[in-house]
């Protein structure tokens, strides 16, 4: 099933209702979007984002729908933050634990062919770090967005 679809039937609400709650977007234009018909646009998913409480379909349409962001963004999906907080713990010690080779590498500015698996390999945990950050962030704004985080508060904290 479409994810504009699925959130919008996890929330409750008919076509009429959820055009109402997201102010722009018609119900016939919704309806495009719920069966495929017509991509989003990104403002739409911005809106469907904050009005829904959803922040996870801004990464849904990053990461599948959007051409740039299909190369450059990875799925995130949303996890409890036990979760996410051990992922982030284990994918910065893998780092801390080849930070020496990685320095070993970039010493003379070359990667060299027999430093290329190193090198590979600590991109892909650089990866799995980023996407325990990414997921950390959609988390915090999940929370915000349901009321358990202060949003106020937590940007007055953020800004400091």
């Amino acid at each position: 099933m479409n994810m504009y679809r699925e959130v919008r039937d996890k929330l409750g609400l008919t076509r009429d209702q959820a055009s109402e709650l997201l102010e722009t977007i018609e119900p016939s234009k919704l309806e495009r979007i719920e069966s495929e018909k017509q991509l989003p646009s990104p403002e739409d998913v911005m809106i469907m984002a904050d009005k829904y409480g959803e922040p996870n379909i801004r990464n849904y349409y990053c990461a599948n729908q959007c051409p740039m962001g299909q190369r450059y963004v990875p799925r995130i999906k949303f996890i409890d933050l036990e979760k996410t907080v051990l992922k982030l713990i284990a994918s910065l010690n893998s780092m801390h634990a080849k930070q020496e080779k990685l320095i070993e590498i970039a010493e003379d500015g070359k990667i060299s062919d027999d430093e290329m698996m190193d090198f590979i390999g600590i991109q892909k945990d650089l990866e799995k770090v980023s996407l325990a950050v990414s997921a950390m962030e959609v988390w915090t704004e999940k929370m915000m967005s349901s009321g358990i985080i202060d949003m106020e508060k937590y940007k007055e904290l953020l800004n400091k």
